[in-house]
């Protein structure tokens, strides 16, 4: 494969959101809950108690500007009142409550500042990632792109190409449904492309406003965990095809590998009042068959090397802490421990979906790293589907 990799630029967002000011959101808005006695421990488990968005929290939790009586019902409701034998000042004043009535935020309503935040904190990343590989923007050849939470046509490729700008004949790749493997599957379709041709620069650029997921009418269970695990980022990185002074990490290899008849176990609904993420509890199990077959992969890869071979870092994102325990539980007794410390410190600020990967090697890069560490880059997301990448730091 033989791609290179120069350190990643990740954009928090910018409003911290503390666990408990959607505790006391979530308090207030569903006091009869059944699952409200243990908010507390349920919050507790995450392990997270602050995370980044875009937007403030008070923008998710807004009410809509439309009223909760919609025009077209006020002629039914008058007459269905008026039948039984509600005066006309009475049947006036029981209008004009139900039109006081907040009505919640519509799909514009919540997509459309998001859509416009995503592609702010897009081009931030994206120009930082270029200065730290000490490039241009008309250095750029390709560029993969991917936001999962805020369908927009055309997307986030031609708003960065005109943003930027870059050159007319870039090689455009909106990859929007990737979601949480954006950042590990964007890397290895990169490596394709400058394994191709080496003189190919390619630009990768995510950005997640994961918070639109909010929604505060939901008295689920599992849209609580929703709330509380979702972060907002953007991150950028260059990949070429041949060594530059700034790269980190030499791409070797990577796997992919899918579970037919998985695709509802976790998924996006667009509604009335925007998109809603549905988790199945059969989830984490699911994921943890891709993590026992990227085992599978790497022991057949290196099952001809002298020396027992094991990974000195690996930057995982399997969509939350159940996983990565799993994934400890699972790894041969000989492997080192504390492989997965960058990943649980990135799931201490929240669950940055397809941006996490690369905010997770992001602090690998921060904390320095030997030549020739081994390294393995993995993910997991809807579908379900991951994908894995090995490599060495440089």
């Amino acid at each position: 494969m033989g791609a290179y990799l120069c350190p990643p630029s990740v954009i928090h967002g910018e409003h911290a959101v503390e666990t408990g000011q959607i505790l006391a959101e979530v308090r207030s808005r569903h006091p009869q809950a059944p699952w409200l006695p243990r908010i507390d421990r349920i919050a507790e488990s995450t392990g997270i108690v602050s995370r980044g968005w875009m937007l403030p929290l008070e923008a998710a939790t807004a009410p809509g500007r439309g009223s909760g009586l919609r025009t077209p019902g006020v002629g039914p409701a008058r007459e269905a009142l008026a039948r039984d034998g509600f005066t006309d000042q009475e049947v006036n004043r029981v209008i004009a409550a139900l039109e006081a009535i907040p009505a919640p935020q519509t799909v514009e309503e919540r997509t459309a500042p998001a859509w416009a935040a995503v592609q702010t904190y897009g081009e931030r990343a994206a120009r930082q990632a270029l200065e730290i590989a000490g490039l241009d923007t008309s250095d750029v050849d390709c560029l993969i792109t991917s936001h999962s939470t805020t369908p927009a046509l055309p997307g986030l490729d031609l708003s960065l190409l005109n943003q930027l700008p870059l050159r007319n004949d870039v090689l455009l790749l909106p990859a929007t449904q990737w979601a949480c493997i954006a950042g590990t599957r964007s890397l290895a379709l990169a490596a394709d492309l400058v394994a191709a041709d080496p003189d190919r620069v390619v630009l990768v650029v995510i950005s997640e406003a994961l918070s639109t997921t909010y929604q505060p009418a939901d008295d689920t269970l599992e849209s609580l965990i929703v709330r509380l695990l979702f972060a907002d980022t953007a991150v950028a990185a260059v990949v070429t095809g041949r060594p530059r002074t700034e790269s980190v990490l030499r791409l070797d290899a990577a796997w992919h590998h899918t579970l037919p008849g998985t695709s509802d176990l976790h998924r996006l609904d667009t509604r009335a009042d925007g998109t809603h993420f549905v988790m199945d509890r059969r989830g984490p199990r699911a994921v943890q068959e891709t993590v026992a077959a990227m085992w599978r992969w790497l022991r057949e890869r290196h099952q001809d090397d002298t020396e027992a071979w094991h990974p000195d870092l690996l930057l995982a994102h399997p969509g939350g802490t159940r996983v990565l325990e799993y994934m400890e539980q699972t790894m041969p007794d000989a492997w080192p421990e504390r492989l997965l410390a960058y990943s649980r410190d990135s799931y201490t600020t929240g669950n940055r979906g397809g941006a996490a990967v690369l905010d997770i090697l992001r602090r690998a890069c921060d904390a320095g790293q030997k030549p020739g560490s081994r390294t393995v880059l993995y993910a997991a997301a809807p579908g379900l589907t991951a994908t894995a990448l090995e490599g060495e730091w440089l």
